[in-house]
């Protein structure tokens, strides 16, 4: 994972946050069915579309050894998260902030709820576990300094390493490490759970989203008028 694709995915993610409650200050019900608005949904609605194409990279053998000829699993998972982001930023933008409807709100809720629980486990899953692993690795090290410390006080032979730490300092480190990876496994565990939320929404949102498509079509395009 790139430090800058993570910069650059929190700093879409934090634009589509801030533009969630821009319909308290901007409403502009004729722009979805305009001729802009129709264009910036259709973009959008592409981009949510092409989000399968990981999904597929992922689960079939056939379609992976396909794809993977001209680009990397590692592009296809970026490709996912940006088209994920810049989609549901597009969709947002056609909505005009009309949140009237049922069926408009249901979407964007979906839409929304896809999206971050897509970058909790993308980034922020991802960072708990490598803390966790950092945490674990030092909780060995201090151990073996604590064994080592104490055996050599003890009288009994030990492996030549850093003594000179008191043995009530390396408890106190050792307990505090000890919870902070307790806190972190619970913390890991609940995010977890993040894969069912995330894949749940999307079976809404694509629902949604074709019957608002269906939606459209039925009623008409109001700029081909």
């Amino acid at each position: 994972m790139k430090e800058t694709e993570k910069l650059a995915v929190g700093a879409l993610v934090s634009a589509l946050v801030l533009a969630v409650p821009g319909f308290l200050f901007h409403v502009a019900p004729r722009f979805p069915g305009s001729l802009a608005g129709s264009l910036i949904g259709i973009a959008g609605a592409v981009l949510l579309v092409l989000l399968l194409t990981y999904s597929a990279v992922k689960r079939s053998a056939w379609v992976k050894a396909r794809v993977t000829k001209y680009a990397s699993l590692g592009a296809i998972l970026s490709f996912h998260v940006y088209a994920g982001v810049i989609g549901a930023l597009l969709g947002l933008v056609h909505s005009g902030h009309k949140f009237y409807s049922p069926l408009g709100i249901g979407l964007v809720s979906a839409m929304l709820v896809v999206v971050f629980s897509g970058f909790v486990g993308r980034y922020y899953l991802v960072q708990v576990g490598t803390d966790l692993s950092e945490q674990q690795s030092m909780l060995a090290v201090l151990r073996t300094r604590y064994d080592a410390v104490a055996g050599a006080l003890a009288g009994a032979p030990a492996p030549t390493v850093l003594t000179d730490a008191p043995l009530p300092s390396l408890l106190d480190a050792i307990a505090d490490l000890e919870y902070a990876i307790g806190a972190r496994k619970v913390l890991k565990r609940t995010l977890s759970r993040w894969t069912v939320l995330h894949v749940g929404a999307a079976i809404v949102m694509y629902t949604l989203l074709a019957l608002h498509i269906w939606n459209g079509i039925y009623y008409g395009l109001r700029w081909l008028d």
